[in-house]
């Protein structure tokens, strides 16, 4: 069994369920989820004229080798409606995986760890809240220290869902 740190995320349609859906659907297809970060609510990176996000980390132990996990996730944004038209742009749901075990892979289809994760704040704030310590097996740099470095100045925040007050 291997260990994946997973960035999800969404800026479309009712975020919080999207978020519940993606969990579900990665703990059926991919693996045991074993940890989640808090929902984090954040400014569109690249494309900014878009609505904010909402970012999760998820730590899940898979069997699926890290080729198989990345078709699998991608088979779940599909399933969700998500179809890559524009880079950066809105989207109902996105599935990163930002580490699969201390692994480095590098292939034309799969870059692990995530190549940019040193450069944004909505996957390293997340990420450090449960895992301060992992340390980048390329950069050799745990994720507070990477937290801290970050050039990325974008909002991200501990989001609390809105309740309805129903009297």
């Amino acid at each position: 069994m291997s260990q994946a740190y997973l960035l999800i995320g969404g800026n479309l349609g009712n975020r919080d369920a999207h978020l519940v859906k993606a969990k579900g659907l990665i703990e059926k297809e991919c693996g045991k989820i074993l940890q989640l970060s808090s929902i984090y609510e954040t400014a569109a990176w690249g494309i900014t004229e878009q609505p904010d996000f909402l970012n999760q980390v998820v730590l899940i132990n898979t069997a699926l080798t890290a080729d198989l996990l990345l078709k699998q996730i991608l088979e779940i944004e599909h399933e969700m409606g998500r179809f890559r038209t524009e880079k950066f742009g809105p989207r109902i749901i996105d599935i990163d995986i930002l580490f699969y075990d201390k692994e480095t892979i590098d292939k034309p289809h799969l870059h692990i760890p995530h190549p940019q994760i040193q450069n944004r704040r909505f996957a390293l704030a997340p990420l450090a809240e449960i895992a301060p310590d992992f340390i980048h097996p390329v950069l050799k740099k745990n994720m507070e220290d990477l937290l801290k470095e970050c050039p990325d100045k974008l909002t991200v925040k501990k989001y609390a869902p809105v309740v309805e007050n129903k009297q």
